[in-house]
């Protein structure tokens, strides 16, 4: 089975290093020009640079988002921006426009240009003529079903890169402008108001004839693709991409440590079981998700694939340190507190090279050696006797009673 990339978002350097270091092949962020997602934390030219350094000494890779559809007050600067994105070592750009892409083609022909989902590519003829044009890679679609993926891999003439979590959008991807006209926030040039998830009265005159306490949105479940995965792997997908530039280095690290197993098993082992989906499925659940779905793969999303009446992800708190440093000859790991728990719990490490482990997390002390009874302090530095040892950068979450959210 040929390698296949995991490619994961980030919003900032720190996003950027878990990312890679969780398992992605590969990273996708925005610049500070010409890409969506405006209100992202976007990088400088000086931290692309770096995080592309960091990609490297990992044997990994960083494209670079270029994919407004920009109108003719958008292009100024396009050039030195492009030319610069490539000094800075970047492997490819993901591109709406065909203007933009052509002229990255001239400018940088070391650079990888990838024709953006935005531009809603659902067949291999478009992946041809894409071809035609010289670019690299295609990202289909994210209305195309399972089967219509597969025959688009079975001729496609370019690597297909298709997304298997997070926000689906409830128009054709880039292609809504009721942002535009409710907000005078243009979704295309990345000012997205995501006015789709706001909550709707729906009146007859003067008269709400609509259930106040059920208000309408036109929303869809995010995407989770954990049972397609397998399927894509096979019908010669190139790239399985993550949504979320705008997600935390929480969520970024949960989803890409569970998507990275998954791709690693199915791989050694050719099979996937209903109890390892579920297995993936829970791993995943971890992260602060909104409801989650099968998106298109199915065919036609149906109404319970919709969030009608629901607004929001599942903040579940249950991230509560991140790993920065273990003793072996104390067994202490340094600890910095990310959210509010109390010693005497049990709780889950998983990090880069850590499965999810149980262990109990007993007596929690500051610096000075003093015993705390709460930690509620975000930043702060802690220590606490663990009999096995934590990797840097692995994170520490509180174990729930799924069916009760009661803490162990």
């Amino acid at each position: 089975m040929d390698t296949i990339e995991l490619l994961a978002p980030a919003g900032d350097l720190k996003r950027l290093k878990i990312a890679l270091l969780y398992g992605a092949d590969a990273v996708y962020i925005g610049g500070q020009q010409f890409s969506l997602r405006s209100r992202a934390s976007n990088f400088s030219l000086e931290d692309i640079r770096e995080g592309a350094a960091f990609a490297r000494e990992h044997g990994k890779k960083v494209h670079v988002t270029v994919n407004m559809l920009p109108h003719e007050d958008d292009l100024g600067g396009l050039d030195d921006y492009v030319r610069a994105l490539a000094d800075a070592g970047v492997h490819a750009l993901i591109v709406a426009s065909p203007s933009i892409a052509r002229r990255v083609k001239e400018l940088a022909p070391s650079l990888e240009v990838h024709i953006s989902t935005q531009h809603s590519t659902t067949n291999a003829s478009a992946i041809r003529f894409w071809k035609e044009q010289g670019m690299d890679r295609v990202v289909l679609a994210r209305e195309c079903t399972l089967e219509e993926v597969r025959a688009s891999c079975a001729n496609a003439v370019l690597p297909v890169e298709v997304f298997i979590h997070g926000g689906m959008c409830i128009s054709y991807s880039g292609r809504c402008v009721l942002s535009n006209h409710m907000t005078n926030r243009d979704a295309n040039r990345g000012g997205c108001a995501q006015s789709c998830r706001w909550k709707y009265a729906l009146y007859e005159g003067e008269r709400e004839i609509s259930d106040p306490d059920m208000r309408f949105s036109m929303s869809s479940k995010d995407l989770q693709a954990v049972r397609f995965i397998p399927a894509l792997i096979e019908v010669g997908v190139s790239s399985l991409k993550i949504e979320g530039r705008m997600k935390s280095a929480y969520y970024i690290a949960t989803v890409v440590h569970a998507y990275r197993m998954l791709i690693d098993e199915y791989a050694q082992t050719r099979m996937l079981n209903e109890e390892r989906i579920a297995f993936y499925e829970e791993e995943i659940a971890k992260a602060e998700n909104r409801p989650t779905g099968p998106g298109f793969y199915l065919g036609m999303p149906k109404a319970k694939d919709q969030l009608y009446g629901v607004n929001g992800a599942g903040v579940t708190q249950e991230y509560i340190a991140d790993v920065l440093s273990y003793d072996e000859r104390s067994q202490t790991a340094l600890l910095q507190v990310r959210n509010h728990f109390h010693p005497h719990i049990d709780a889950e490490v998983f990090g880069p090279h850590t499965a999810s482990t149980r262990f109990r997390i007993e007596e929690v002390c500051d610096l000075e050696g003093h015993k705390l009874d709460v930690l509620n302090q975000p930043m702060q530095l802690v220590r606490v006797k663990c009999a096995f040892p934590l990797e840097p950068h692995a994170m520490i979450r509180k174990v729930y009673d799924r069916s009760s959210r009661h803490v162990y």
